[in-house]
């Protein structure tokens, strides 16, 4: 024995033989959500007797290119071979579509003799947009059971998982794209550097790719820890995506701040010689995330304390409410609220059940908290004295939904930021 002492700080250093997926430089900590199967892995009645597997919820941050990742526990083809969400059922997430669409046809000049292609096109939400336009345009979606729903409404679909090779093939189709689309897939990509090269190869010269992602520096400042899971394998600032773009020939040329997924960023890139030029929302961009201290570690060091007081919070408020004979139920299934559950530890004995708008989770459990998920109705027929508003970012247009629930007296939970109970009337006032 050498005498020396192992200390809790020591255990929790960087483990060097964890690298960087996008830089390949050495992580160091950011926030450890303990313990949680694949938030998207919803029970049968019959599973909920067998075992669940458990993975780590432990965020590195790269201090070289400032990207924040998980391992990759769990593989693509395990989360994404079917998959649970179609996002058709958000009213919200429709109409963001629909606007992306006129303005993007509008901008690049999208027509009969275009091409675009959408990378994890889900069910076929935005491109049947395109299509309704008379433009040619192709999803690639790796989940057969969505693929096939957007199929259904006339979306092309490929069923595949995006990448170098995939482009490759493509390309030599003679099928490069005047616009690629990504929303909220760049996070759900293990392998990013064969992904970036992928967009590159399949882009026109002069072509337009436009990312959209939750942004790190949201995630951060609105306490959003629940957005963290599995299946996102990557936690993006602009800074991040700066870095991974330069190293594969492309870069960002415009920006916009979006209100999705609590803040997110949308970017537009081109390659590296296109003579799209870059406007000046890109620098204030970068400046911003400067300001709010991206690239420093006391940041993440900070924000792992408050999401360890925003648990004790949630639990303090919620085993009140039961003490005193309240009901509480969920509303909506979505893989944010199971990070929030199964990190909280928040299962039947706090929360009776939740409710879904879509059918594919009805009559199933949620995930590690073994929640049963039922349909919509079940909040007027069993009248609870709390709703746990679980997809918080879509908290106005639940509020719509639920303004029956007043009638009994019944009022509204949401976990994040920090864990409050709403009043009737200013949720009503920020609704309009």
């Amino acid at each position: 024995m050498d005498g020396s002492v192992v200390t809790l700080a020591t255990v929790k250093q960087s483990n060097p033989n964890l690298l960087c997926r996008g830089c390949g430089g050495a992580l160091r900590p950011f926030v450890d959500l303990g313990l949680s199967p694949p938030c998207e892995s919803f029970l049968s009645a019959e599973q909920v007797e067998g075992p669940e597997t458990f993975y780590p919820l432990d965020v590195r941050i790269c201090p070289n290119c400032w990207l924040a990742q998980l391992r990759e526990h769990v593989s693509p083809a395990a989360i994404f071979t079917e998959y649970a969400y179609f996002s058709s059922f958000s009213e919200a997430w429709l109409a963001h579509a629909r606007d992306y669409t006129a303005m993007a046809v509008q901008r690049f000049g999208l027509g009969g003799g275009s091409f675009v292609v959408e990378v994890a096109s889900n069910d076929g939400y935005l491109l049947r947009n395109m299509i309704a336009r008379g433009i040619p345009c192709l999803g690639i979606e790796p989940a057969g059971n969505v693929a096939a729903a957007a199929e259904k409404i006339g979306v092309p679909t490929m069923v595949a998982f995006f990448g170098a090779e995939l482009a490759a093939r493509m390309v030599a189709q003679g099928r490069q794209a005047d616009l690629i689309i990504g929303n909220n897939v760049l996070a759900q990509v293990p392998a990013l550097r064969d992904f970036t090269a992928g967009l590159r190869h399949l882009l026109k010269p002069e072509g337009v790719i436009t990312l959209e992602f939750p942004h790190l520096a949201r995630l951060i400042a609105g306490n959003q820890f629940d957005t963290i899971y599995h299946e996102h394998f990557s936690y993006f600032s602009l800074a991040s995506i700066d870095a991974l773009f330069a190293a594969h020939g492309l870069r960002v040329f415009d920006v916009e701040e979006l209100w999705t997924h609590g803040g997110s960023l949308r970017i537009f890139a081109c390659r590296s010689a296109a003579g799209h030029r870059e406007t000046q929302a890109v620098a204030r961009q970068r400046m911003a995330e400067e300001a709010e201290g991206l690239r420093d570690l006391a940041t993440y060091a900070a924000f792992a304390r408050r999401v360890e007081a925003t648990k004790h919070d949630l639990l303090t408020l919620l085993i009140g409410l039961k003490r005193a004979g309240k009901r509480i139920a969920g509303y909506g299934a979505p893989g944010k609220g199971n990070t929030l559950l199964n990190y909280c530890g928040i299962r039947t004995d706090l929360l009776a059940f939740t409710v879904d708008r879509n059918p594919y989770k009805w009559g199933r459990f949620l995930p590690g908290t073994r929640i049963p998920i039922l349909r919509p109705e079940a909040i007027a027929a069993e009248k609870p004295d709390y709703v746990l508003i679980l997809p918080w970012n879509l908290k106005d247009e639940i509020f719509r939904q639920l303004a029956p629930i007043a009638a009994w007296g019944a009022r509204l939970i949401v976990p994040i930021p920090q864990p409050a109970v709403l009043d009737w009337t200013e949720t009503e006032e920020n609704a309009r």
